[in-house]
């Protein structure tokens, strides 16, 4: 588990793919030094797995699956990369809840300058619908930020200068791709009320009006 909020920006040494998978070397200042073989690491979004690491750099798997599913097997060497380790028992969440399970992979459709900050939008995939809310958490490649503003196949997100200097923001262009993963706690809401809620024997009164009322709004 994550916070969503970046400890660094690394950048991409090396894509080596094997098989269906692949193995990427990441370079880092600080925290090669800190993570240790066998530890997770939040890469751009994605739960991975330390397997390499020494003279400033670490190596992580990637399965066919995480490959499928982000943006990683497309970056270029070079790319900016948000590095996060791992959440530990005690530690502040200063985010939100974030497994590096990427949900979908969206576009940057607008970006504006706005007192000192920017104002990011994104294009979503079809099926994220109903897990976006307006005020609601959203990781973009693995950064914990906050929905401002949803529109019809699109959200948009204020960034505040520090969080420009911190991540790969700053770095993104129109047209960009990035890892897209919605809420946990939404998840599951949206799952016990489509699925749960009418079958469920601990539930002993099922208010068919409001189930009705909550799928015409796309709520369900």
């Amino acid at each position: 588990m994550f916070t969503g909020i970046i400890e660094e920006v690394g950048k991409v040494v090396e894509l080596r793919r094997r098989g269906g998978g692949a193995n990427m070397v990441i370079s880092s200042s600080r925290l090669w030094k800190e993570l240790g073989i066998g530890e997770s690491v939040c890469v751009n979004g994605v739960c991975l797995t330390v397997v390499e690491k020494g003279g400033g750099k670490f190596a992580a798997d990637l399965s066919e699956e995480s490959l499928s599913r982000s943006t990683l097997g497309s970056l270029k060497k070079e790319a900016p990369l948000n590095l996060e380790r791992a959440l530990t028992l005690g530690a502040r969440l200063g985010g939100h809840m974030v497994q590096g399970h990427v949900d979908g992979i969206g576009k940057v459709k607008e970006i504006k300058d706005s007192g000192g900050g920017r104002v990011y939008t994104f294009s979503y995939p079809e099926e994220l619908k109903g897990y976006l809310v307006e005020k609601g958490s959203i990781a973009v490649d693995g950064i914990s930020l906050t929905v401002s503003a949803l529109g019809n196949g699109e959200f948009s997100v204020a960034v505040i200068p520090l969080t420009l200097k911190e991540t790969n923001l700053g770095s993104l262009r129109t047209g960009d791709a990035v890892n897209l993963e919605t809420d946990i706690i939404a998840k599951y809401v949206r799952s016990f009320l489509r699925d749960g809620a009418r079958s469920t024997p601990y539930v002993d009164h099922k208010d068919e009006d409001l189930y009705r009322k909550l799928l015409e709004g796309g709520f369900v």
